[in-house]
């Protein structure tokens, strides 16, 4: 069956192909200045103080987590054993590097019309062992922050975001994955914004900032700066520095080319989001009140991923049958991000709990899909969808 509405398309045009070509004549390709100048630019657009580019979404959030294991406040370090909250329902790499560090998983369940938190589980969950909070933006949909807010007042919790799939999302007019201590962003293909592969992580905690420069490069201190919160002072001697080693470290080095093309999809994501939230508004107009399947039900101001239907209870069809419907009517389609995390077989590797019951989460594993958005116009995707 021919794809006639795909899950996602390019927003290169020339501008991308100059910044390509600007890095291939420049005969350099590992990372230096046009990250730099990207990180920079990403950081000021998204109101952080700092922002550092790694190779993908996923190491974004392996960094966010072993920088906390570091830090020297010991109100924002993390230590194996602490607990962590988690939604039930994310991507598989929001979870993997909190388990790779021996933090405690518990699962809360999601919220059946916003796909984020269920707020009165979480409000349920939190007690004297929680350490950490791990907030996942689900499809473009930001988190009730201000409820969040409330339920983690006064408690030495410490809030990360994993805020992937939601890159240009606002709430009270702060942007999404800027809520706490640090937090992810992609810039795959299928994103709000794509370098080809590429991750960021944004924080205003130079601490944190200066620990993942070392970690994102080897553990080494060559990317520090002079006076950093790591080492304290480095030497002047740039060869006594170049292979000196701090911290147990990776290689999530972006290339020169995806800071390039970062830079110029960068100017464009007020606009590619402005498209997006347009077909959301269609959707909101002529799906809300579909007789066969709900769609997400928006907090603050969502950039929509995607769109999620979720069959209803009295639908009188299967997901199956969606699933065959719309690949007839020509859509690319796929489970709710990665549905209820909890149920799957790689679990056996993690320390975990299951707050409660994930009954939300295990409906829109059985009832749910999502189908994609794009930042033109597709009001005959639309009008197809209303029709299923």
């Amino acid at each position: 069956m021919s794809v006639k509405f795909p899950l996602a398309t390019s927003s290169w045009d020339q501008a991308e192909q100059d910044a390509l070509q600007r890095v291939i004549a420049s005969d350099m390709f590992s990372m230096g200045p046009e990250v730099r100048a990207f990180e920079e630019q990403f950081a000021r657009q998204f109101g952080s103080t700092h922002a550092i580019m790694c190779n993908s979404g996923s190491s974004a959030n392996l960094l966010m987590t072993a920088a906390l294991f570091y830090h020297s406040d010991p109100k924002l370090r993390l230590e194996r054993g602490d607990e962590i909250i988690v939604p039930a329902v994310s991507w598989s790499t929001t979870y993997y590097p909190l388990g790779q560090y021996g933090l405690r998983l518990k699962f809360v369940d999601i919220d059946l019309e916003t796909l984020n938190y269920d707020l009165d589980a979480l409000a349920e969950a939190v007690s004297d062992k929680t350490r950490a909070i791990m907030v996942v933006n689900l499809l473009g949909n930001p988190n009730d922050f201000a409820r969040i807010r409330e339920i983690t007042d006064g408690r030495d919790i410490v809030m990360i975001e994993d805020n992937c799939e939601s890159m240009g999302a606002t709430f009270d007019g702060k942007e999404a994955g800027t809520f706490g201590v640090m937090g992810s962003y992609s810039a795959f293909f299928s994103h709000h914004i794509s370098t080809m592969e590429g991750g960021i992580v944004v924080t205003d905690d130079e601490e944190l900032y200066h620990i993942m420069l070392s970690l994102r490069a080897h553990g080494w201190t060559r990317n520090l700066p002079k006076f950093n919160h790591v080492t304290g002072e480095k030497s002047d001697d740039p060869f006594e520095e170049s292979f000196r080693f701090v911290l147990p470290g990776y290689n999530l080095r972006p290339l020169e080319m995806s800071g390039a093309l970062g830079q110029e999809q960068l100017k464009k994501l007020p606009g590619l989001v402005e498209g997006r939230r347009a077909n959301g508004a269609l959707v909101q107009a002529r799906l809300g009140n579909h007789p066969k399947f709900m769609i997400q039900r928006e907090i603050g101001k969502s950039s929509w991923f995607g769109f999620s239907l979720v069959l209803r209870p009295d639908a009188g069809m299967a997901r199956a049958d969606l699933v065959q419907r719309l690949s007839a009517a020509g859509f690319e389609c796929r489970p709710i991000v990665a549905g209820n995390f909890a149920k799957n077989e790689v679990m056996k590797y993690f320390d975990y709990e299951i707050h409660g019951s994930l009954t939300n989460a295990d409906y829109i594993d059985a009832q749910g899909l999502f189908v994609g958005n794009h930042h033109y116009p597709i009001p005959e995707a639309v009008d197809a969808l209303a029709d299923i």
